[in-house]
């Protein structure tokens, strides 16, 4: 990519953000931060709870998310942020309007299996179906890409990092 990109690497949970958002930083050669970390801990208990997350309560984690990629700007960086509808998005890009993001796609059966095999990570299968329900895809007039999540971790990021370089075309 001819500029620095910030990239919000987007999806549902289990689809693989926090594996590959630092596999892509490291492709573009760029620090990662990890979304969850920005989290409130309110948040991590009502989602450990089953829980669903109310807007609400997603404004201020967005925001947080927002000022590190505003700080980005111009430098690049990769973060993840399930931004499953656009007006978390357009939150987002409110804050940092350059970013691009890259959303996670993938059949849910695949997506729950490997949320069963993950250990240590507050968000149960359980939710998934909400997260799936909340889910706005990107738009035609958002600046970002949406890539498959079968295959191993390497080959997520290439395909990402690959898609990401197609946008400076």
């Amino acid at each position: 990519m001819s500029t620095p990109h910030v990239v919000v690497v987007m999806g549902v949970a289990g689809t693989g953000k926090t594996t590959i958002g630092p596999l892509l930083a490291a492709q573009l050669g760029v620090p990662y931060a990890e979304g969850d970390d920005f989290h409130p801990p309110a948040n991590i208990a009502k989602m450990s709870a089953g829980t669903p997350l109310t807007d609400d309560d997603r404004w201020p984690w967005l925001d947080a998310i927002g000022a590190w990629a505003h700080g980005r700007a111009g430098l690049g960086g990769v973060v993840s942020s399930s931004a499953l509808k656009r007006a978390y998005r357009d939150r987002l890009r409110a804050a940092a309007p350059g970013v691009v993001f890259v959303h996670l796609t993938g059949d849910r059966a695949l997506i729950e299996d490997r949320m069963s095999h993950r250990q240590g990570h507050f968000m149960p299968t359980a939710l998934l179906d909400s997260q799936f329900a909340t889910l706005q895809p990107l738009g035609a007039d958002e600046a970002g890409v949406a890539v498959d999540v079968t295959g191993s971790p390497e080959e997520i990021s290439e395909r990402a990092f690959v898609a990401l370089g197609r946008l400076d075309q």
